[in-house]
């Protein structure tokens, strides 16, 4: 009887250890060990081959738009193309291509996600339209887009008559009537892309301009009444009779009332009630707002109208109000630009066979469509823009940026092909319509509206100039008063660079224009002194960032830098003193010639920047990037900068670098080796580690111990020495400073230096004094300690060092070094000063350097560049059709 029992429980054992047949097993999860395939579609796992199709999406539309980046293309473009290329139209026609990276079985994860993507980014489109400025600026952009409008929806109705008759019946479309399709055609020829258009605009500098006004109202304008038409389009498409089509209707217009009247009031209350208006959203406003785009898409699908109207109300509804809009795109866009809106577009690539485009009827209809849609809004804006008052090559760049397509027409073709409305050959004669005009706008924009005929133009509107480019002479008595003030002072109008990391140094040398009471007899005929702060942010190819370009004016006043300079440079004045600010969003590489084209519009005598004290461009990195090196030209981002602003402000303002003493003291001297930091762990006798805690207040140099400063000032003979002096002088005629002039020219008779001495000599007596020293004594000389009686008061850390940039040292010193990029950006004596001034920290010598480039007038040939229009050059190639103006 064991027998038998011991045999059946060793039959039971072997019976469970037998592998059971394939079909009975669990999926394997070994994964490329058990033989797995990533790239067949697994409907229980789709997740591994749409990585594969977004990582192949992601990476060539990112490769595509980089050449494509450096003419100013929008990105949409590289995102379509990559599209074609992974289309039928290219790798399509490698055998198993498609099969195996695109399967039909796994468009559906593909087409979920980038749906997704179109919601988010409709909301975003949304988010970005700011309906009050579309009220403020309202009769001339119901003006412009209605002829924009109205000239290429009925272009395109007639152009739909021969698309209906010759596509109409190509299998993928539904009968419709050719009411419905003509109405669907005359929107797609006459709606613009307004988030490309913003982008273009922007990085055209055009979009404060009056162009940019009038351009993104009517964008704005063109863009709701478009996506109304859309819906009405797609709601006759949907509708099975004109009843339901009513109804249809009639539930998105009383959504869209619900939208305004009940959920946006109610949107308000929680905004405020979390502060999410002043310091931008929290994390449950973000999933709130998600939750809305999603239930108000949900819903306008259901009831007829395509998903992407409900995200775009709702991107409509949220308030701009403290910036709210910007914050809040800031949040999403990311994700939405970079994962999900790169696959709507290279699905709409997909979905283009550039292979059915193969007689020349269709090629006919293809040119006839792009001829039709570019000209069509080319008349129309012109038009539109030529009755507002604009000179016909304005007009005529409105024009052409109003024909920019993008991606709202992809979306809109999308739509047409979804529902039936379109077969995939007239999709595609339309796709190349879209690629064709939107690649041509920035060109065609920037040829038509270069900055020289800018330039012009606004001068010639405030009637500076001519049409020819001659300029009009102003009144003797203004021109007399003008050269006067100027003679009086080295500058009266400073532009200065607002920058965060170097607010205080920044501050306290403009304190030396305006502050303190004046040492000269009279000062009664002193012009006013015209303070104009300008802060740059950074522009990328973010929403967010275009959004606050468009949005700058409303929220520059609100700026805490601008503020914060406004108010210390008002209200520490002893002369008549206009302060003024403002905040530009430029690309990182235009900052110099944002700065030099705003001291060009404000006849700017000085621009003074501040040297980065974060050791970047960047004014406020991250809290564990500041450098470790005390070098300060080794960020050659900014010495890059400073060489740029010097090169482009040499005809149109003077320049000044200032590097204030803790950047030469507190970096080297603060951190003693040996001494323990904040937080340092250190062994106790018990043996037993402790956490130390040290003082870690940050440290501050008295700036003005007893009242007075001192500014010592080199002279070698060069132009920048000269303005360099006349500067000194204009600071001095602050009382509680003294002036101390280090010549090492010499033999100045009947020079003009010869003449500023006895002027200088006779207006501040003993105030000023002038040291005559031999060329290889220039540093030893500008480092010196004060110590003489003429300086006995005045604090070391008092002290501010100024010279010209360019300088004859190596005739003085016979040195054949080849220059580096200290000598090449700041000049021979800045490089040797900053290297000596690093090795006089034991001697605690404070000194502020200000590293000064004077204007000099451009030769005949360089102002034939410089500005183009003005010169002779442009007058032979005015349009014929300006005559009139």
């Amino acid at each position: 009887m064991a027998t038998v029992t011991v045999t059946t429980t060793i039959s039971a054992v072997t019976s469970l250890a037998t592998p059971t047949p394939t079909a009975a097993r669990a999926p394997a999860q070994a994964g490329l060990f058990e033989g797995l395939n990533p790239t067949v579609y697994n409907a229980a796992d789709p997740i591994i081959l749409f990585i594969i199709q977004a990582t192949i999406v992601i990476a060539l539309t990112r490769l595509l738009y980089w050449p494509l980046s450096k003419i100013r293309e929008p990105r949409v473009i590289a995102e379509v193309i990559a599209g074609i290329i992974l289309g039928p139209s290219v790798m399509g026609r490698i055998p198993g291509f498609t099969a195996t990276i695109f399967p039909p079985a796994s468009m559906a994860p593909f087409r979920l996600a980038a749906n997704i993507g179109l919601i988010l980014f409709l909301f975003l489109v949304g988010l970005e339209i700011n309906l009050n400025y579309l009220l403020s600026n309202w009769r001339i952009a119901i003006s412009v887009a209605t002829l924009d409008m109205a000239v290429p929806f009925g272009l395109g109705v007639a152009l739909a008559y021969g698309l209906y008759n010759q596509f109409a019946g190509e299998a993928g479309t539904a009968p419709v009537s050719f009411g419905v399709f003509a109405l669907f055609i005359g929107v797609a020829i006459a709606i613009t892309a307004f988030p490309v258009l913003c982008r273009i605009l922007t990085s055209l500098k055009l979009l404060n301009t009056t162009v940019g006004v009038i351009v993104l109202t009517s964008g704005i304008a063109n863009d709701v009444v478009g996506w109304i038409l859309l819906a009405l389009c797609v709601t006759l498409v949907n509708a099975g009779a004109g009843i339901t089509a009513l109804w249809v209707l009639l539930a998105a217009v009383g959504y869209s009332l619900f939208l305004s009247y009940a959920v946006r009031p109610a949107f308000m209350t929680v905004l405020r009630r979390t502060h999410s208006l002043e310091n931008g959203p929290t994390e449950g406003v973000v999933a709130l707002t998600i939750f809305l785009v999603l239930v108000s898409a949900f819903f306008t699908s259901v009831i007829g109208v395509h998903s992407i109207f409900g995200a775009f109300m709702v991107g409509l509804m949220c308030p701009h109000e403290g910036g709210f809009a910007i914050k809040l795109t800031e949040k999403i866009e990311d994700l939405t630009s970079t994962l999900f809106v790169p696959l709507f577009f290279a699905l709409s690539g997909i979905n283009t066979n550039l292979a059915l485009l193969d007689s020349g009827i269709v090629w006919g209809y293809v040119v006839a469509v792009t001829v039709v849609a570019f000209l069509s809004k080319m008349i129309g804006g012109s038009l539109g823009a030529r009755f507002n008052g604009m000179v016909w090559r304005e007009s005529f760049t409105i024009g052409a940026l109003m024909s920019c397509k993008g991606l709202v027409e992809l979306i809109v073709l999308n739509i047409g092909l979804q529902a039936k409305i379109l077969s995939t050959r007239t999709f595609t004669i339309f796709v190349v319509m879209a690629l064709v005009t939107t690649f041509a706008t920035a060109p065609l924009v920037s040829w038509l509206y270069p900055p020289w005929y800018q330039q012009k133009l606004e001068l010639w509107k405030k009637g500076k100039i001519d049409w020819d480019g001659n300029p009009i002479v102003p009144a003797d008595g203004e021109a007399e008063n003008e050269e006067k003030y100027r003679q009086g002072d080295a500058a009266t109008r400073l532009l200065v660079y607002l920058r965060t990391d170097g607010l205080s140094s920044i501050l306290s040398l403009v304190s030396l224009f305006t502050g303190g009471a004046r040492g000269l007899p009279d000062t009664s005929d002193l012009p006013p002194l015209r303070v104009h702060g300008c802060r740059l942010v950074e522009l990328t190819d973010r929403s967010s960032s275009v959004m606050k370009v468009s949005e700058i004016e409303e929220h520059a006043g609100q700026d805490p830098i601008v503020k914060a300079f406004g108010t210390s440079t008002a209200n520490n004045t002893s002369r008549d003193v206009f302060v003024s600010g403002q905040v530009a969003v430029v690309p990182e590489g235009s900052f110099a010639d944002a700065l030099t084209t705003q001291a060009a519009r404000g006849n700017s005598d000085l621009i003074l920047v501040p040297w980065s004290e974060t050791g970047t461009l960047a004014e406020m990195p991250s809290f564990f990037s500041f450098p470790k090196s005390s070098d300060l030209l080794e960020n050659r981002d900014f010495a890059n900068l400073i060489g740029q602003l010097f090169a482009a402000a040499r005809h149109i303002s003077g320049v000044g670098v200032f590097f204030d003493k803790s950047l030469l003291v507190d970096k080297a001297g603060d951190n003693t080796p040996g001494v323990p930091l904040s937080r340092q762990l250190t062994r106790d006798t018990t043996g037993v580690s402790l956490a130390e805690a040290h003082d870690n207040a940050v440290k501050f140099h008295s700036a003005d111990r007893g009242g007075r400063k001192l500014i010592r000032v080199l002279y070698m003979g060069g132009e920048d020495d000269l303005f360099a002096v006349r500067l000194a002088f204009q600071l001095a005629q602050n009382q509680h400073v003294l002036l101390e002039v280090v010549d090492a020219a010499g033999h100045h008779e009947g020079t003009e230096f010869a003449t500023l001495q006895s002027v200088v000599t006779e207006l501040l007596g003993d105030r000023v004094k002038f040291h005559e020293i031999l060329p290889d004594e220039v540093t030893a000389a500008l480092l010196a300690a004060p110590s003489d009686s003429f300086t006995q008061e005045i604090a070391a850390s008092s002290l501010l060092i100024i010279f010209g940039r360019a300088n004859h040292w190596a005739t003085f010193d016979g040195s054949s070094a080849a220059p580096n990029t200290t000598t090449s950006v700041l000049g021979p004596v800045a490089a040797r000063v900053i290297a000596a001034q690093g090795k006089k920290h034991s001697a605690k010598l404070a000194a502020s350097l200000l590293v000064v480039q004077a204007q000099t007038a451009p030769s005949s040939q360089e102002n034939v560049k410089k500005e183009g229009a003005i010169a002779a050059v442009p007058k032979a190639s005015m349009d014929s059709q300006e005559s009139g103006h």
